[in-house]
């Protein structure tokens, strides 16, 4: 049978680009954009609310559960987005772990999506401090619950090695990220010794710009990053909102409002930062604790699950009730929920771009380097004896091994400190 090109062109035309099933065996999984935009909304928001009531301890714990969730469990972001979203978070101002978890509900559901995410990781450790404030006031002490760490501590730092490891392996993939791993580990366990004082913004920074060298080295010349100014989106209108919040609040709340506003846009590094910030104002200058009181805030910022700077909350309870608790808590996190809306846009335009790209890079190197030295910190509370030892190899093999979730090592580290607190 001889075939001309009429009968070629009918042929083809006639067969379609692609059968029902070879669409089916062929379909990706499916793009954000092609999910609707409330299902996403639901999506963040349980996922959100889980990882804040059962994240306990250090933001490096919380990171760990969002990476389990968001890029394993979901593959919400790819490892190396997750790390450069994380690496951004690290060098603006505000609680690292919460902005981590604004940027990639920003990636999931646009700017509805960084406010469901943000909101939704924050509310459990709200109310629950929020309660204890309560029963502090009520009853002058906070509840025995130093013997629940005993068995939930080394269990969290078990989730943050093996969280190490796998962004480890994402980001540390030639020599040049070793050689910037290296340096950075290094500053940090000077800084660690006391041989020298160097903060952890300057490490990641340094770590970025030798990245860029390294990269380019002296044969190319280097050109501004273009495009990145057009990806800044306008500010909401936050300021209407909180005025409207705040109309029939008294003068006292609207003071701690403005107060912990101010502190939250300066906060870098730790949320333990923020005691060594309002240590002088709040005990000295404005007289709303007492230091055992503030003590009692950070105590208060272990023992509920979340961000450690839900602790505010506590602050602002005690000083000015109700509406006190509610104001601290909103303007601690509202500068992190602005800075993140104006820098969310912008990472995807880093990434595509080659200076920024390599600069990501070499931040990302050593991200990884710090969050190593914050599991030396880590390792020197939580193991006290050879049975805390036996729970970190046992919880970091459950989680490698069978990939159990960082949340049923939490909830079996909590049940079982709950038996030991009220047996022993």
């Amino acid at each position: 049978m001889i075939l001309n090109e009429e009968t070629i062109l009918k042929s083809e035309d006639a067969q379609p680009e692609h059968t029902p099933l070879s669409e089916g065996l062929l379909r990706q999984p499916k793009e954000p954009l092609a999910i609707p935009v409330k299902k996403r909304l639901i999506e963040l928001m349980l996922v959100s609310l889980k990882i804040g009531s059962t994240s306990f301890g250090a933001p490096t714990a919380h990171i760990a559960m969002m990476e389990d969730e968001f890029v394993r469990k979901r593959k919400w972001v790819t490892p190396e987005h997750f790390l450069d979203l994380l690496a951004v978070a690290n060098l603006i101002p505000g609680p690292n772990a919460s902005e981590t978890c604004y940027h990639v509900g920003y990636v999931h559901a646009g700017y509805p999506g960084l406010l469901v995410s943000g909101f939704s990781f924050i509310l459990p450790a709200f109310i629950a401090s929020m309660l204890l404030s309560w029963v502090y006031v009520r009853y002058g002490s906070l509840p025995e619950l130093e013997g629940l760490f005993y068995f939930l501590n080394p269990l969290v730092l078990g989730i943050v090695l093996v969280t190490t490891w796998r962004i480890g392996k994402s980001s540390l993939v030639g020599w040049q990220q070793f050689l910037l791993f290296g340096l950075a580990l290094t500053a940090k366990l000077l800084d660690f010794m006391g041989l020298v004082d160097i903060n952890e913004v300057f490490i990641m920074l340094g770590s970025g710009a030798l990245a860029v060298l390294l990269h380019y080295g002296i044969k190319q010349k280097f050109g501004p990053p273009r495009n990145l100014l057009l990806s800044f989106a306008p500010l909401p209108f936050i300021g209407v909102a909180v005025k409207l919040m705040f109309e029939t609040v008294n003068e006292r709340a609207w003071q701690i409002f403005w107060y912990f506003l101010r502190t939250g846009a300066v906060l870098f590094g730790s949320s333990l930062v923020l005691f060594a910030l309002i240590e002088k104002d709040v005990v000295s200058r404005f007289g709303w604790l007492t230091t055992q009181q503030l003590t009692d805030a950070i105590a208060v910022g272990q023992i509920t699950p979340g961000p450690v700077l839900s602790s505010s909350t506590f602050v602002g309870f005690l000083s000015g009730g109700f509406w006190g608790g509610v104001a601290s808590t909103v303007g601690v996190f509202l500068p992190s929920f602005i800075i993140v809306a104006i820098t969310a846009p912008l990472v995807k335009k880093m990434r595509e771009n080659a200076i920024t790209s390599s600069f990501l890079k070499g931040v990302n190197a050593a991200v990884v380097a710090l969050i190593l030295m914050v599991c030396v910190t880590l390792a020197q509370n939580a193991l006290v004896d050879v049975w805390t030892v036996l729970i970190l190899v046992a919880g970091f093999l459950a989680m490698l091994l069978l990939k159990a979730p960082p949340y049923m090592l939490v909830l079996a580290g909590l049940a079982m400190g709950l038996i030991k607190a009220l047996v022993l």
